[in-house]
């Protein structure tokens, strides 16, 4: 139950989270990693809902740049929410931007409301795609790239399925599930309390239908949160394998077998449904994008530590699938 828990934690939005503030202009100080700096940090303010960093490497090529969409949850630039800090996301833009890539990462808009003390308890899933399309449009405008891609790490891989436009050259999703969310959500419980499958999935048909209920089961209130559920409500209705089966531009699929929130399955299902995408399976990455070499217990404590190193193979993977396109 304790999986199901943080699982759903990340959801939308429980504890009060402050988010790291970067200078601005300020070489990065990559504390604990021995490679060399190659890139200059900008903090940027898109409109009134984002704020991110932007990681500029230094050459006066014209470069691509990677807009890193983060997961469920009051997630933050860095990958960050309260309790959970493991700063995955700003690994993953360092190590991009070290290697030629420009980076955009940024809080999602739950965190800013927080961190104001205004939350907008009527959020939805598609205030996500609106965020991400308007970043977009503010680098596309800017013309200081060659190319924009968007790379959606769990629940934002949807995200970028969804934002993608003319002005979009690439998308790489990580972690990124193949079916709705109501589905996923099933198979998590029937793993984890398989005597309440039943009963979850009536609720789950309820929810699929547009209406909310006080009918689930009591040991799933943490899941099924009434104040939660329209936002589940506009996210299940979206099926991540037919919106990817209509995007024309090249995709970049990744998923790790130590991933213990979205299966590998899960990766196949996308491949499946866009054949001209590319695959690749990362043996030991996590769901945060980590390498384990332990069990489960070590999987779920490195969601709060920070000294892991982001995945090797995912920054090759991601670097060369960006350049040959």
């Amino acid at each position: 139950m304790k999986i199901i828990s943080k699982i759903f934690q990340r959801l939308y939005l429980f504890k009060i989270f402050r988010p790291c503030c970067l200078p601005l202009m300020l070489l990065f100080a990559l504390v604990g990693h021995p490679q060399s700096i190659n890139f200059t940090s900008e903090d940027i303010t898109i409109n009134e809902n984002i704020d991110g960093t932007l990681l500029t490497p230094s050459t006066n090529d014209k470069i691509p740049l990677a807009i890193i969409i983060p997961g469920s949850g009051p997630t933050d630039r860095n990958g960050n929410q309260n309790f959970l800090k493991n700063n995955s996301l700003k690994k993953l833009a360092e190590s991009l931007s070290n290697n030629g890539i420009a980076t955009f990462r940024f809080d999602k808009r739950i965190v800013k409301q927080i961190h104001r003390g205004n939350v907008d308890n009527n959020i939805k899933f598609e205030d996500f795609v609106t965020d991400v399309q308007a970043i977009v449009k503010f680098f596309a405008k800017s013309d200081s790239f060659s190319q924009l891609i968007l790379i959606g790490h769990s629940q934002g891989s949807l995200v970028a399925f969804l934002a993608d436009s003319e002005d979009v050259n690439a998308i790489v999703s990580i972690s990124g599930a193949g079916q709705s969310m109501d589905k996923v959500l099933l198979e998590q419980i029937t793993k984890i309390a398989p005597g309440l499958s039943d009963e979850a999935e009536e609720t789950l048909k309820i929810l699929k239908s547009g209406q909310t209920t006080s009918n689930y089961p009591q040991p799933l209130q943490s899941v099924f949160n009434y104040d939660l559920q329209p936002f589940m409500i506009s996210w299940m209705k979206y099926e991540p394998k037919l919106i990817i089966s209509q995007i024309e531009r090249p995709i970049l699929i990744i998923n790790g077998t130590k991933d213990l929130q979205v299966s590998v399955e899960e990766a196949n299902t996308l491949a499946e449904a866009a054949p001209n995408s590319k695959l690749h399976i990362i043996e030991g990455m996590n769901h945060i994008m980590f390498t384990i070499e332990g069990d489960d217990l070590v999987n779920s404590k490195s969601y709060n530590e920070s000294s892991h190193p982001i995945n090797s193979e995912l920054i090759d993977i991601i670097q060369k699938f960006i350049f040959s396109n």
